[in-house]
């Protein structure tokens, strides 16, 4: 996927350099979910459809309006035939975005589901941890047995039973 990659990081780029945040940051994601469905990339690549055909049929199914610059982003995108990339610029742009801001996403895996109060203690420890606003999204893997997972970009943090039990069934292998 080193291609697509390469694809998308102009689009991204561009999207970001033209004072694109946050707020529009929502709305490529919402384009990129769309994009991400084989129909509508069928639909896209056949060259009796119209770029506006195509422009339209994406607004349509997206549920709010597009700002400006991410309606002229999206004209762009159509007309260079690029859909297929939309999920891999959305990333991108959303990486931009985060390191602009110094926030950074998280994974948390927990074998239990965890409540509003306990997600903000767990994001404001972790947050102390790795010394930097976190984006949490919580993940239920239930082969965890307990604890969790924290992973943060190539940062791992494991103090799940888990892992524990594979710590101790090396150490009396070895």
């Amino acid at each position: 996927m080193a291609e697509l990659a390469t694809i998308a990081r102009p689009y991204a780029e561009a999207l970001f350099k033209a004072g694109a945040g946050a707020a529009e940051a929502e709305q490529v994601n919402a384009l990129a979910a769309v994009a991400a469905d084989a129909q509508l990339r069928q639909f896209a690549d056949n060259p009796k459809v119209t770029s506006q055909q195509v422009f339209d049929l994406i607004g349509g199914v997206v549920k709010t309006p597009l700002a400006p610059k991410v309606q002229t982003f999206l004209r762009t995108v159509i007309d260079n035939g690029r859909t297929s990339a939309l999920p891999e610029i959305a990333s991108q742009f959303h990486a931009l975005v985060n390191a602009k801001s110094g926030v950074s996403d998280a994974t948390i895996e927990s074998a239990y589901p965890i409540d509003a109060a306990q997600l903000a203690d767990v994001k404001a420890a972790l947050e102390k941890r790795f010394k930097r606003k976190l984006n949490a999204s919580v993940v239920i893997k239930p082969e965890l047995i307990g604890g969790i997972r924290v992973v943060v970009g190539d940062e791992v943090l494991d103090t799940s039973v888990a892992a524990r039990l594979q710590q101790m069934k090396t150490a009396l292998v070895a």
